[in-house]
């Protein structure tokens, strides 16, 4: 009987203990993390965002070059 009530006050001290750092370490941590990750995603979108149109300005400049390679390619064989 002594056994058994030591055992099920150990399994008490245990799992109190388990819930208390749960609760108390665990959670906070993993909210602060959420955060983080949010705010690591918005950069994330920034940046995709910035590259994205820095890729299309490129491809437009690029365009024009050979617009421009064009033009002087066709003024060249008329002459």
């Amino acid at each position: 009987m002594l056994f058994t009530r030591g055992f099920s006050l150990t399994n008490f001290v245990i799992g109190s203990s388990a819930l208390c750092f749960q609760t108390m370490v665990l959670y906070p941590w993993h909210e602060k993390l959420d955060e983080e990750f949010e705010d690591l995603k918005r950069v994330h979108k920034k940046t995709l965002k910035e590259l994205e149109e820095r890729r299309q300005q490129e491809i437009a400049e690029i365009k024009q070059q050979l617009q421009n390679i064009e033009d002087l390619h066709r003024k060249k064989r008329w002459w």
